[in-house]
């Protein structure tokens, strides 16, 4: 090799390793997906690798004003059958190390003439956030249910809908 070719070549990957393009230094964009359906927008984000303990954020956002999501309390099939309850699990290469929270306080709606008491958040976003763990290598989603509803009605549910988590 000349002189000048490899005066050229240490020139560009000079240039490269700032931009990114290679080196010990490049960090990882935490893996994330998104999801909408049922009148719902839902972000996911999962902390950069290394983070302790790792954590899975869901941020739920129903698309219409006065819309809420049942609670991660209600059981499943709900309340004699009336809710769907909001869930946030894994697949693939991660697991759950850890119940589900949310960031917004759990209310109790009475819908009129139905004699039952549904846990609910309030109208909005919600997020709910889950510690997870690797299980091995390869792909990983978020499975996700939820039911939004309104004072008037309630929109087609979510029900275990799998949402890969994008590595980049």
């Amino acid at each position: 090799m000349t002189l000048r070719a490899r005066s050229a070549a240490v020139l560009g990957a000079a240039l490269l390793l700032p931009l990114g393009c290679a080196g010990p230094d490049r960090t990882e964009a935490a893996p994330s997906g998104r999801y909408t359906g049922g009148g719902v927008t839902v972000e996911l984000r999962l902390d950069a690798a290394g983070a302790s303990p790792r954590l899975l954020r869901a941020t739920f956002t129903p698309q219409e004003p006065g819309f809420h999501l049942y609670s991660v309390d209600l059981p499943d099939g709900g309340v004699s059958g009336l809710g769907i309850p909001t869930r946030l699990g894994l697949n693939g290469s991660l697991a759950a190390a850890g119940a589900p929270t949310a960031d917004r306080p759990l209310l109790t709606v009475s819908p009129s003439g139905l004699g039952v008491a549904l846990p609910v958040y309030p109208d909005g976003p919600v997020t709910l956030t889950v510690p997870v763990r690797g299980t091995g290598t390869g792909p990983a989603g978020a499975v996700i249910s939820y039911g939004a509803c309104s004072a008037q009605r309630c929109l087609v549910p979510v029900v275990r809908q799998v949402v890969p988590l994008d590595p980049s």
